[in-house]
């Protein structure tokens, strides 16, 4: 019997693996680390959002554009465009794929990026800047607080796809040629507190309303959830490019509630 890989092994594979940081100069972890990275990509969430949340709080009294281009700008370099990949595929796929499987899955395995890809990346990425900017012009270290929380938050509950739903591909079939395994009940656990320790932060520093916190909860939750039901319906699965664009978009939605929220 195989014996399983430790929990370092596990969250440095993680870690290179959501980032383009040199990680695997210092260390290579085994292959089947790859397929137990999930219950840690909030942890790596932790530095992702750090990097992106310092940029822009340490810029942005100087001027507030180029604060929220520089923090958008930084996280993409950091994780080599990996969510961005996703969301692009995902766009394509589910917008010229109309209800038919394969072709879906054919699209969005296609490494040419399409209409649907272009549109639906300059949608999000004004949306983004804007909601970034409206929440910074409050405060920049609230600004900051935010991210540090939108992050680990979103990719918390992308991971909740790989629970929920088998792989729609077979593991040959996958871009990264692996596939993630479902977290046992202690690893859940640790996906979660994991997820939750920024939350707690913000609360704590930021010190919103009960609604409000509510809300933040609430409504990325929600709409994780109905993502979810759409590609399970439409795909009978998941792919990478679904957990990239379910983890952008729900991390959206928390700028964007944040906004309308505290403005």
């Amino acid at each position: 019997m195989q014996k399983s890989p430790n929990i370092f092994s596990r969250i440095w594979a993680a870690f290179i693996f959501l980032t383009r940081l040199p990680f695997w100069r210092l260390y290579q972890p085994p292959k089947e680390a790859y397929e137990s990275v999930t219950e840690h990509w909030p942890l790596v969430g932790w530095l992702t959002s750090a990097i992106m949340a310092a940029v822009l709080y340490f810029i942005a009294p100087n001027n507030l554009l180029i604060a929220v281009v520089a923090a958008i700008t930084v996280r993409i370099l950091v994780t080599g465009a990996l969510h961005e990949d996703g969301l692009a595929d995902f766009f394509d796929g589910f917008g010229g794929g109309g209800k038919d499987r394969e072709r879906i899955l054919a699209i969005m395995k296609d490494s040419h990026i399409g209409t649907f890809g272009v549109l639906g990346l300059i949608i999000y990425i004004l949306l983004l800047g804007c909601s970034l900017f409206c929440i910074a012009s409050l405060s920049p270290k609230f600004a900051a607080l935010t991210i540090i929380m939108a992050d680990p938050f979103a990719k918390m509950l992308a991971a909740q796809t790989v629970m929920a739903m088998p792989y729609a591909r077979k593991e040959e079939e996958s871009k990264a040629k692996n596939i993630y395994r479902r977290a046992k009940f202690p690893q859940y656990i640790l996906l979660i507190i994991e997820g939750l320790i920024p939350l707690g932060l913000f609360i704590w520093l930021a010190q919103p309303s009960p609604e409000k916190i509510m809300l933040l909860v609430a409504i990325p939750a929600v709409l994780c959830t109905l993502l979810n039901l759409f590609i399970y319906r439409r795909i009978k699965g998941y792919t990478g490019d679904c957990n990239g664009a379910i983890f952008l978009l729900t991390e959206l939605s928390i700028y964007l509630t944040a906004t309308f929220l505290f403005q």
